[in-house]
């Protein structure tokens, strides 16, 4: 009986992850089967084909282009919101004002309204000062939703570390300046690495803001693209290409955790023990 309980939790574990990881499954397998194949419900193609991958990157969709931008929108985005983020909440936790609580509560507040109830207002304010088919256009947007949520979390993070350390840091001859880069900055790592990647991922991901604001293809996000594809035929599904794009796409993410997942797991972890 011991021995059965003992692995319930191990069992639990495997639900989870096979529940998680199907969809990507699906996804994978899908964007190997020929397209008269695509609706096909066996677990594994047969025979395998990577004629959908040849239309995503042979054709000229502007896919590889769209990657780029992608690539370029959301790493401008994630580098100013951890310079800003950061600077704020580190400002947040140390200084004490009045209404700091308030402030706190109308950031994470600014977070919670939905994109497309603000599209209409970006729209005729990009329009006004020629921001439309932009890169900062995506940009921006892009900030303002990710921006309260890195505060929020870094604030806390910030919170959590003892004033002492950079007391006696300016002691031996730091600026307070000096303390915080050569201090705090580096202990705070899991915590802004955490961030930036939950940030990366939202600008990378984000879809209606780069749908709306940029109608020009060399502009354009691969959410974007993806989302405009045509079958490999006139009268073809493009069921298919957009699954293996959206392998295509999900690859630099799923590197991206794997590589810094020890930093995000402390991030997420912290001030959890004392």
């Amino acid at each position: 009986m011991t021995g059965r309980r003992r692995w319930v939790p191990y069992l639990g574990i495997a639900v989870i992850v096979a529940y998680c990881l199907a969809p990507f499954y699906w996804m994978l397998v899908s964007s190997l089967r020929r397209a008269n194949d695509i609706f096909d419900s066996a677990p594994v193609p047969t025979p395998l084909s990577l004629e959908s991958y040849r239309a995503v990157f042979g054709s000229s969709n502007g896919f590889v282009r769209s990657l780029g931008n992608s690539f370029l929108v959301a790493g401008i985005t994630t580098v100013l919101v951890l310079l800003i983020g950061t600077l704020t909440a580190y400002a947040l936790a140390r200084l004490d004002f009045r209404f700091k609580n308030v402030v706190l509560a109308v950031i994470i507040t600014t977070s919670m309204f939905p994109g497309i109830s603000l599209l209409v207002p970006l729209l005729q304010l990009f329009s006004g000062i020629g921001w439309i088919n932009t890169y900062q256009a995506m940009i921006v947007p892009s900030m303002s939703f990710a921006l309260p949520l890195a505060v929020w979390n870094l604030t806390a993070f910030f919170k959590q570390m003892p004033l002492e350390l950079e007391e006696a840091a300016q002691i031996d001859g730091c600026t307070p300046a000096q303390a915080f880069r050569k201090v705090i900055l580096p202990l705070a790592a899991p915590g802004v690495f955490t961030t930036a990647i939950i940030t990366f991922i939202a600008a990378w991901n984000e879809f209606i803001i780069a749908l709306s604001v940029v109608n020009k293809q060399e502009l354009k996000t691969a959410p974007v693209i993806i989302s405009q594809f045509t079958g490999l035929t006139q009268f073809d599904s493009p069921f298919g290409t957009q699954m293996a794009a959206g392998v295509v796409v999900t690859i630099p993410l799923v590197v991206l955790v794997l590589l810094f997942q020890r930093r995000i797991v402390a991030g997420l972890t912290a001030g959890g023990v004392k």
